[in-house]
């Protein structure tokens, strides 16, 4: 397959080697983990705003009538259907942390896909509530092992040029799972029993990551990681197309000895010299959420009712969103690679908060707050456009970046450690945001959108001073850009460049 050559890291070493065709498939099996995270994110607030499903499980919801409109669906119990998935992943990312380092990235992928089939198998068979919740636990746990997991595996297989672009893949993947489970909460709504369709349709993405986790190999960095270096070494010459790998070679095991000296990784991460990769572990995935994405995704047929949508309008609308989801992301994946990380930052930042303010004073002035009441046509249609184009703003910067940017500057030593912050982060405040965002809409009305707006604004701010851009940086030479930042250097040893020119950080100031 064409693409790749030769890459330069910041230490004046060239990388060989190409995007083969099995490298390509290999990542492309992998991303559809991102199918079983799309799925459960679009599915949920499809499934609660039914009134089949609301008579069997939240009867509750159907006599709201002395609520105001802001008001109509806030309960704690559906929000606790929702949100109990990323309680669980925030748990099991942690035991996910354990099984990629010592058994490697496929064997949990492999457990996720599974636990994620359990999941789904006992909510669509839900005859209860707590059988519900059960059931969307195990899928927590899939979750957790697949987040962990996955990430990693895709900038691990990725040559450093395209490393972006193919992990959007599994943004990619999650977007297309959104849109499924958009389509399919359209389809069965009308029905009965659609709501059992509907869960129990969550284990096509999982059969396809266990089936096709059986079938993948391990990365490079992951077998060298753990004593394996000639099947390490054959693994790295196949994915690259080249027998010339000695230089990344000899740099992953390199990294690999000074993991392996390390007792503790998760203690280790607290060291003063990884501060710069432990507050991007932490921050970045606290950003992503507090743009409001995974509020208006889990719940947006439940958000378009509360704005006066009808019930086939507001699932309607779902999939108009999920679409844009996917075609955004599309461009994402064209221009991560070609533009870098940091102007998909800057561009989404700025269209998704002028979109927040702008909707937050249409439902402020035109939004009556008796329940039935509705946004006229003509602005209902206004408020579609906008939260699409918010939507697009976000999956092509902060919806894959949020993902890829963690996943690539972390060091092999502290690489498993710092990825399951990453991913308890995300799982911490996707828990929070679905327990609390209907009830947040309820009190703070049309004022959420200004909420999270504000949000957009810090964090935008936070990629323009503290961000370094990581474009074409070989994963094992990342330190260098961490040294050439202005604020990040001062944590960083001087130590790192005993065996490099002295004009490395001269050089990668100049490029940053």
């Amino acid at each position: 397959m064409a693409g790749g050559g030769v890459v330069s890291g910041p230490s004046g070493k060239h990388y060989e080697g190409h995007v083969t065709l099995f490298v390509a498939l290999a990542c492309i099996v992998a991303a559809s983990g991102g199918l079983i995270f799309g799925y459960d994110i679009g599915i949920s607030g499809g499934v609660t705003s039914m009134k089949s499903f609301q008579r069997k499980f939240f009867p509750r919801l159907l006599n709201a009538h002395d609520r105001n409109t802001y008001c109509r669906f806030d309960d704690q119990v559906v929000q606790i259907f929702t949100s109990s998935l990323y309680l669980a992943g925030l748990i099991s990312t942690f035991f996910a942390m354990w099984t990629t380092s010592h058994w490697g990235r496929r064997p949990s992928m492999l457990i996720g896909g599974i636990a994620f089939l359990v999941g789904s198998v006992l909510n669509a068979a839900a005859v209860n509530l707590a059988m519900l919740v059960i059931g969307r636990i195990a899928l927590g746990v899939g979750v957790g092992f697949g987040n962990q997991a996955v990430p990693l595996y895709l900038s691990e297989m990725a040559p450093a040029k395209l490393r972006g672009a193919l992990n959007i893949m599994f943004q990619l993947a999650t977007t297309i799972g959104i849109l499924a489970a958009n389509l399919i909460n359209y389809g069965t709504e009308k029905v009965d029993w659609g709501w059992r369709l509907s869960l129990g349709l969550a284990a096509v993405p999982a059969g396809i990551l266990t089936l096709g986790g059986m079938f993948l190999p391990e990365t490079p960095n992951s077998l060298i990681e753990r004593s394996r270096h000639d099947e390490g070494k054959h693994m790295l010459e196949k994915i690259r197309g080249t027998p010339n790998i000695g230089p990344e070679f000899d740099d992953i095991v390199e990294a690999s000895n000074a993991a392996k000296a390390i007792q503790n990784p998760l203690g280790n991460l607290f060291k003063r010299q990884y501060r710069p990769q432990l507050t991007i572990a932490v921050l970045v995935p606290f950003f992503q959420q507090v743009t409001g994405i995974n509020a208006i995704m889990f719940y947006a047929p439940v958000l378009f009712q509360t704005i006066g949508f009808g019930s086939d309008a507001s699932l309607y609308s779902a999939v108009i969103t999920g679409a844009v989801n996917v075609v955004a992301t599309l461009v994402s994946i064209g221009t991560v690679d070609r533009w870098g990380r940091k102007i998909l930052f800057y561009e989404g930042g700025i269209q998704m908060f002028v979109c927040q303010i702008a909707i937050a004073v249409i439902l402020k002035f035109k939004l009556p707050l008796a329940i039935g009441s509705e946004l006229s046509k003509g602005w209902a249609a206004v408020v579609v456009v906008l939260i699409c184009v918010y939507v697009a703003a976000f999956a092509w910067s902060w919806g894959p970046l949020g993902w890829l940017v963690p996943s690539e500057v972390f060091p092999l030593e502290i690489r498993s450690a710092a990825q399951s912050i990453t991913v308890g982060t995300n799982f911490l405040f996707t828990f929070v945001i679905g327990q609390a965002f209907l009830t947040m809409l309820c009190h703070f009305r049309w004022g959420i959108f200004l909420f999270f707006g504000g949000w957009v604004f810090i964090m935008t701010l936070f990629v323009f001073f503290f961000l370094p851009e990581t474009k074409n940086v070989p994963i094992e030479e990342m330190v260098y850009v961490w040294k050439a930042h202005w604020f990040w250097k001062r944590f960083i040893g001087d130590e790192v460049y005993s065996s490099y020119p002295t004009d490395v950080e001269k050089h990668n100031n100049a490029k940053l």
